[in-house]
């Protein structure tokens, strides 16, 4: 394979694996439609004793844990870091 040709054979990948990402459906919140309202008015929610008259409230869970994304972003990093060493290293052996 001609060495022109490789900078458009990896144009075309990239380009082929964005267009197929691309029709990756997203995971949205939101419901497409909007809510049909009910019959009847949902009531109001009960005090609950000791909660100081602020109604229910949704448990505390606490933060998000980013661990796994930063461990995931830092090796996806190196190996990128790599891949250029690589790459620079490679160039530079090649003789002119």
């Amino acid at each position: 394979m001609s060495v022109a040709r490789r900078p458009l054979l990896t144009a075309a990948t990239a380009g082929t694996l964005l267009c197929a990402l691309w029709f990756v459906p997203s995971a949205n919140a939101t419901a497409d439609r909007p809510a049909e309202p009910s019959a009847a008015p949902s009531p109001a929610p009960a005090p609950v004793a000791g909660d100081g008259g602020q109604g229910l409230r949704l448990a505390e869970t606490g933060s998000v844990d980013t661990t796994p994304y930063l461990a995931g972003g830092a090796a996806c990093l190196a190996i990128g870091a790599g891949f250029v060493a690589f790459s620079v290293r490679r160039g530079a052996a090649r003789p002119a």
